[in-house]
């Protein structure tokens, strides 16, 4: 490009995007005189899914703004928590993040979660498609047009994951009620209506059941429900110490 130069400056929480040259302060970016200033924070590595505010020499502006010689634009990151409104909050989650989409769901959170790569253009498509939050560490992804809304996922450890996915939506959080494998409802259910799915010692240990009204997997209070009520307990605490 060989246009306009302004200076551009971003938030701390978006240095992870940006060369290490642009991170402090605000610094001189050449335009083409014509792209939008949207296209302008994405050309220098940073997915509007992680922008708030656009704020050109002290007033706030849309993505759509074309910017002008010399003006100097602050780039925020988006606001927490977050609020994504014209549908209920729900997510998609791509192949590499399959265990934070069962964590999610084992609190309640609808969760849609593709096990196999269907490839960008397919996830983009069913965010928009379904109006679910696609959640992603594939920064080109995040970049597609036809995303309803997108969020990047931070961090690789799946406990940190799901802490940062909490504190930047907030869902509701409903422990229990949705089947880690599919995402349907979990109702509770008779010994009897789950017998086929029970080995003879959970049969005869066990009398508490739930079954999932989708797919129709079997739950109970087995060996590792320790481990999932400890997530459970953590993610609850943190809501409470919140508000």
């Amino acid at each position: 490009m060989n246009g306009p130069v302004i200076h551009v400056g971003f938030d701390p929480g978006l240095h992870l995007f940006v060369p290490h040259h642009r991170r402090p302060g605000a610094t001189a970016v050449v335009t083409d005189g014509v792209s939008t200033l949207g296209h302008v924070v994405e050309s220098l590595g940073v997915p509007l899914t992680e922008v708030g505010a656009l704020v050109v020499d002290g007033r706030e502006v849309p993505v759509s703004y074309v910017p002008r010689a010399a003006e100097t634009v602050q780039v925020c990151a988006v606001a927490r928590p977050q609020q994504v409104p014209g549908a209920p909050l729900r997510f998609l989650l791509d192949v590499h993040l399959g265990t934070l989409a069962r964590r999610l769901r084992l609190l309640g959170v609808d969760t849609a979660y593709e096990s196999t790569d269907i490839g960008d253009p397919a996830l983009a498509a069913r965010s928009a498609a379904e109006k679910r939050v696609m959640l992603s560490r594939d920064r080109g992804l995040l970049r597609r047009r036809e995303l309803w809304a997108g969020a990047y996922v931070y961090s690789t450890r799946p406990e940190d994951q799901l802490q940062d996915v909490l504190d930047r939506f907030r869902p509701e959080l409903r422990p229990w009620t949705r089947c880690t494998a599919c995402n349907g409802l979990v109702r509770e259910a008779t010994k009897d209506e789950v017998a086929d799915q029970l080995e003879h010692g959970t049969h005869r240990t066990y009398d508490v059941f739930a079954r999932c009204l989708d797919c129709g997997r079997a739950y109970w209070k087995g060996a590792h429900h320790d481990q999932l009520e400890a997530i459970v307990e953590r993610a609850l605490a943190g809501y409470a110490d919140r508000s």
